[in-house]
């Protein structure tokens, strides 16, 4: 079957179409149309959305699936509604409204927003359309993530014309059967006279197991048999949906580019850096390679990462021996990585890194030198201050493995690890160094320290640590009046595990934390702002090779 373009033509306060002989169409000027079914139950279905696109010019539905997002056909806003694959993304064309939560379109329930950003995708009818202001309160609906398949029950849910209705104002709803699976799209027929008719373009095609919905597809295309206006002698009830179950994480992909405290996670597989990102709901976008995405840099040895006014910094120490800056931004691009050397001078046997924001800035600090700490600040405006030592009032620190990095206000705090012995030291805003100071092992956390993570929360620093390489994790707090919370064990969170490496991100009002263990796991894990502590969860790792040696965690906004 092909798509034959329709003619808009303005009736009864509504946008009709004529039916090319021999086409599907589907939507309020030349795509899907409303489902002829049911009238949804009050509060049913409330994620489905209906698009008013340019005040009555088009008609389309969609549905909510993040408080940022709705998933529709990409037909709706095409300028040719035949040719949906050429949907530009950016602003929408005319001014669209999305009204969510409302069965009944004569009340005030729900919610309404304006779509201002499109998303399309370039192998089928479909588009992310992200709303001007986020919708909380109604439940997103869950993506399906394994193949439809033949003979499945689907439901659609819709806002479109009806068999005797052209603008219905109730929410509908109708049974599918699936006949065909192609790779972008499915095709079904209508249950009982259930047909998709026009309106109902992008409407949600729903599987429904155990009272669990979740989204298969959206409709695109459509025969309208016993839709209103559609000649008699039409019968058929078949359509044609796009799929989304195996396009679940680019949609998870363009949600993160939403704004919202988000958590971003870098796993190093070998030599190679991997990074996700934990969105508002907990779920997790598919891992990236960086490299493939930020241009290679040898290899990864070390990696870290800060969040700076939505953007994710990423310093790693490349299998060059040499440091490296990139910017992952919030709407998804990719700044390359820089060579840092070449801008703040050159250090020789660099082993570690860390990294903290603090303001707009992004400041770094390695072990280098035999085990001497450095640091380094990226300016807001890209620019780079040289390399210096980290004295401190008692002079500098000797025999470091590891360093840490947060920041509080405008100081920024380091964490050193020498001869299995915790040290802090803090540099204010005017450029000062206190002196490192012993931070005393108290509560059981008597065993040398080989990792140390912190992040700050409020105006406190959490540091976490590993101990007796690793078979025990330590958490304790500096406050602002400079004293430390005794050493507290983490097992009761963790679990019995032996850890290789720990690493933390503020976000929002908790930190998170990471642990990779030595059986090949990330494992992660927040105290929250009421000082409780989340169950410990393990990271899906699909997608990452070679053995998880070490992570790096950041919060971005």
């Amino acid at each position: 079957m092909s798509r034959t373009a329709s003619p808009r033509i303005w009736k009864a306060g509504m946008l009709a179409a004529a039916v090319g002989a021999g086409a599907l169409t589907t939507f309020s000027a030349a795509p899907a149309g409303a489902v002829t079914g049911d009238a949804a139950a009050d509060g049913a279905y409330a994620y489905t959305a209906r698009l008013d696109i340019g005040n009555n010019v088009r008609a389309c539905t969609g549905a909510l699936v993040d408080r940022n997002w709705i998933i529709t056909a990409a037909s709706c806003f095409a300028d040719n509604p035949a040719q949906p694959t050429a949907l530009a993304a950016g602003a929408p064309k005319w001014k669209t409204t999305a009204t969510i939560g409302r069965t009944d379109l004569t009340t005030t329930a729900g919610k309404t927003a304006d779509i201002v950003e499109l998303v399309p995708r370039q192998d089928r009818d479909l588009v992310m359309a992200r709303l001007a202001t986020p919708v909380d309160g109604i439940a997103p609906l869950t993506l399906a993530t394994t193949t439809p398949a033949a003979g499945e029950s689907l439901r659609v849910a819709s806002y479109g014309r009806t068999t005797t209705d052209w603008a219905p104002v109730k929410l509908h709803s109708g049974l599918f059967t699936l006949n065909t699976v192609k790779p972008t799209a499915v095709d079904t027929t209508g249950v009982n006279g259930a047909a998709v008719c026009k309106g109902d373009t992008g409407a949600p095609t729903i599987r429904e197991t155990n009272g669990r919905a979740e989204l298969v597809a959206v409709a695109s295309l459509s025969w309208q048999g016993g839709c209103l206006g559609t000649p008699a002698t039409e019968t058929r009830t078949g359509a044609t949906s796009t799929r989304t179950d195996d396009v679940a994480g680019w949609v998870q992909q363009v949600r993160a580019t939403a704004l919202g405290w988000k958590t971003q996670a870098l796993v190093k597989g070998d030599t190679g850096l991997y990074q996700a990102t934990r969105l508002y709901d907990g779920s997790w976008t598919p891992f990236e390679d960086v490299q493939a995405k930020a241009g290679s840099t040898g290899g990864v040895r070390v990696a870290s990462t800060a969040g700076i006014n939505g953007d994710t910094h990423i310093v790693t120490l490349g299998g060059d021996g040499r440091l490296h800056h990139a910017i992952h931004r919030l709407d998804g691009t990719w700044q390359p990585f820089g060579d840092v050397n070449t801008v703040a001078g050159n250090l020789n046997d660099i082993t570690q890194v860390a990294t903290a924001s603090v303001g707009g800035d992004l400041h770094v600090v390695v072990v280098a030198e035999g085990g001497q700490v450095f640091h380094t600040v990226r300016l807001a405006n890209g620019t780079w201050a040289g390399f210096g030592p980290v004295f401190g009032a008692t002079g500098p620190l000797s025999g470091i493995t590891t360093v840490a990095a947060a920041g509080v206000g405008n100081d920024l705090h380091v964490a050193a690890v020498a001869d299995g012995k915790l040290y802090h030291t803090r540099r204010t805003g005017d450029g000062t160094w206190s002196g490192w100071g012993a931070v005393a092992s108290e509560a059981g956390a008597t065993g040398p320290v080989t990792s140390v993570a912190m992040a700050r929360q409020g105006d406190a620093v959490n540091v976490a640590v590993l101990t007796d390489n690793g078979a025990n994790q330590y958490h304790t707090i500096w406050f602002p009046n400079q004293t430390w919370q005794p050493f507290r064990s983490l097992s009761g969170v963790l679990g019995q595990v032996t850890a290789t490496s720990i690493s933390a991100a503020p976000v929002d009002q908790d930190v998170q934390f990471a642990v990779v263990t030595n059986d090949n796991r990330v494992l992660t894990t927040a105290r929250l702002a009421d000082g409780g502590w989340n169950p410990a969860t393990a990271l899906n790792l699909q997608g990452i090779t070679g053995n998880h040696t070490g992570t790096a965690l950041t919060g971005t906004l």
